[in-house]
């Protein structure tokens, strides 16, 4: 008899005000107790690392005494994982030891792959894969500013998001997202795990695109399935924006050098002129405005970075 892949399978979980998704995540992988499994909870107010506590008791818990951020509390718990493969896997997002054991399988039988993933839906039950192209220098220019609204079929846009992209087969892939990611350990060991500096956003960019740059190879699963609740951590931050666009001055700036961060100031500022206008134009018509002062101090930030 076969080895189960699931012994060879770490998952980190990193959590962070999620409790009943997360609950709901984990109910799903204890019939596989043969798994590893590591939730960092970033200093949770929602008794969730209580939760865990009391019961998964098999679930390894790391409890920080600070909100870390994503990808700095993926690394951590990645450091405690002891097996060759490591799934990511959101507390949003729900995944079935039956899936898993199939995309473990994939890794074991394929070793020019760093990466697989299954096809991710929403709650309606249809595909929402998020497959993305990394970032090139000029996404910048055609998305958050008015060029999205003016240009919305751009060439840039089609390209980023992957537009027109044929999901019936499984295929190799750019950028699937870290929602429910499978990672080879080797690989993942060679390059240092996720940048922390994109402690937030573009983390799973940038650590897909230096997969590919290694010459590894990520694949999509369409016929494995997990069922994505996109964003419950993220959308409870209050400076979610500033996030956002600190993580992409970061990455433009690692990936196309130091043109890129003036590119992408000069971009944000269009974007906030653009905003502020809207709202000026919004309160003459007597209708409610994001107020102008927090934009223009979070954007003063912004700039000095």
């Amino acid at each position: 008899m076969s080895p189960d892949p699931l012994d060879r399978v770490s998952v980190v979980i990193v959590s962070w005000n999620v409790r009943a998704q997360l609950q709901r995540a984990l109910k799903l992988l204890a019939s596989a107790q043969e798994l590893e499994i590591i939730v960092v909870d970033n200093a949770s107010e929602d008794q969730s690392a209580e939760m865990v506590a009391a019961e998964f008791p098999w679930v390894r818990l790391v409890r920080n005494q600070s909100n870390t951020l994503y990808a700095p509390a993926v690394n951590q718990g990645a450091a405690l994982c002891e097996r060759p493969w490591l799934l990511l896997l959101n507390p949003d997002c729900e995944v079935a030891p039956e899936t898993l054991r199939p995309l473990a399988q994939f890794l074991k039988e394929n070793s020019e792959y760093g990466a697989a993933a299954p096809l991710l839906t929403d709650g309606t039950g249809q595909a929402a894969p998020g497959i993305m192209e990394a970032p090139g220098f000029w996404t910048p220019l055609f998305f958050g500013t008015p060029l999205e609204r003016w240009l919305p079929n751009s060439r840039e846009l089609k390209r980023w998001f992957c537009r027109g992209r044929d999901y019936s087969q499984d295929q190799d892939v750019p950028q699937p997202p870290a929602a429910c990611l499978l990672v080879r350990r080797s690989s993942w060991d060679l390059l240092e795990g996720m940048d922390s500096n994109l402690a937030l956003f573009f983390n799973d960019a940038d650590l897909c695109l230096r997969l590919i740059q290694g010459d590894q190879r990520i694949r999509l699963l369409t016929g494995l399935r997990a069922l994505h609740r996109t964003g419950s951590s993220t959308r409870q931050l209050p400076d979610f924006a500033a996030h956002w666009h600190r993580d992409r001055l970061r990455y433009q700036r690692k990936h196309f050098g130091f043109w890129a961060g003036p590119f992408v100031k000069l971009c944000t500022s269009w974007s906030l002129l653009d905003l502020l206008l809207r709202g000026f134009w919004s309160r003459l018509r007597g209708r409610p405005a994001e107020p102008a002062l927090p934009l223009l101090r979070a954007f003063g930030r912004f700039v000095l970075q």
